[in-house]
């Protein structure tokens, strides 16, 4: 008695009608089983009906067995492809000063070489495990509060070791003092290279966003963004539209003399809410002058940024000094040079208009 094919039609419809076509790619197995089949088809049965009822069965059991091996290893291929498209989709590519950085998942324990950073950090719900600053009340002054973080050293000369020991997923550096061991920053862990120090203040709004896509929170800064420049704008409406007094950001040590240009950050900044420079021309934001040039220029206000007391003393016996519109009426004011030329974020740029509004408008 010849065995009835209609059973293995069945197992082989389902395999057919389920597998997906990966599962054909384990082609070996289906062949065996065809063989299998084969013979079995040309066996002929001589003994009692159970014992066919009992083979086929048993082949009918042993198909689907296969089918169920086989659909799992694919199932398995397909999840481990899932993952990996998932892992992949996570990576981001960031474009920064000094190339592409890929950067994976988000990233938790990041290092700031500058206070720009480190601002833009907080603003989107990050602390730093790592900060590089001068002075122990650097971080404090900058973000309102005392926070937990690590000292790396300073920004001129971080502590590549204590950076290391930190084992940071994102290192975030600044252009002008960290280019030249970018690659020893590298090797420690993912980083990218910003604008901070001599920069605009348009350009610390760029590293802003960079900052945003490069920990995961793109829609955050952008919201951030876009409620700071609303701030930004609403300073306008308390400075006069007439306004045409002209101010010079003035750091005055005894061994130098410099300025903050129409192109500095504090410069560009405080030009956006309708309050002119001094200094239109300079081509870079900070500029070395001459007591000389400050006559030529003459500023109608001045913030002192920094000043030497001794070398303030001595120019008021100067005729020339005496001579600027800005000391002649009286309109000299201190500022906290921290504030409003170390910090550089965006907070800090709210605050400087601000208080530059309040000085010159007695708000």
């Amino acid at each position: 008695m010849i065995y009835s094919k209609r059973p293995f039609k069945k197992a082989a419809a389902f395999l057919f009608e389920n597998f997906p076509k990966e599962a054909f790619q384990r082609w070996e197995l289906l062949l065996q089983l065809t063989k299998l089949i084969k013979n079995d088809y040309h066996y002929r049965c001589w003994k009692l009906e159970v014992v066919k009822v009992k083979a086929t069965k048993f082949w009918l059991v042993t198909i689907l067995c296969i089918a169920g091996f086989v659909l799992a290893g694919c199932g398995a291929e397909s999840a481990n492809q899932e993952d990996q498209g998932d892992s992949k989709e996570d990576t981001r590519t960031i474009e920064h000063q000094l190339g592409k950085t890929e950067i994976e998942g988000t990233p938790e324990r990041v290092v700031a070489l500058e206070f720009s950073f480190v601002d833009s950090l907080w603003e989107l719900g990050i602390t730093p495990v790592g900060i590089a600053h001068e002075n122990d009340d650097d971080v404090e002054g900058l973000l309102g509060e005392k926070i937990d973080y690590t000292s790396v050293g300073t920004r001129q000369q971080p502590s590549l070791e204590v950076i290391a020991s930190l084992q940071p997923d994102l290192i975030i550096a600044d252009e002008n003092r960290h280019s030249a061991i970018y690659d020893q920053l590298q090797e420690i862990a993912p980083t990218i290279v910003l604008k901070s120090r001599n920069s605009t203040y348009e350009e610390n709004l760029e590293s802003f966003s960079t900052i945003g896509k490069a920990v995961g929170k793109e829609k955050e800064a952008e919201e951030r963004l876009e409620e700071h420049k609303k701030t930004i704008e609403s300073y306008k409406s308390e400075v006069d539209p007439d306004e045409d007094r002209e101010i010079m950001l003035g750091v005055f040590r005894s061994d130098s003399l410099s300025a903050h240009g129409a192109e500095s950050f504090d410069g560009q900044l405080l030009s956006q809410v309708g309050i002119p420079n001094a200094i239109k021309d300079a081509k870079e934001p900070t500029v070395k002058i001459t007591l000389e040039q400050m006559v030529e220029w003459d500023p109608d206000v001045i913030f002192l940024v920094e000043a030497d007391e001794a070398l303030l003393e001595e120019w008021k016996q100067n005729p020339l000094w005496n001579n600027i519109t800005a000391v002649k009426n009286g309109e000299i004011y201190e500022v906290d040079r921290a504030l409003w030329t170390r910090y550089r974020g965006l907070k800090s740029a709210e605050r400087i208009v601000d208080e530059a509004t309040e000085i010159l408008y007695d708000k």
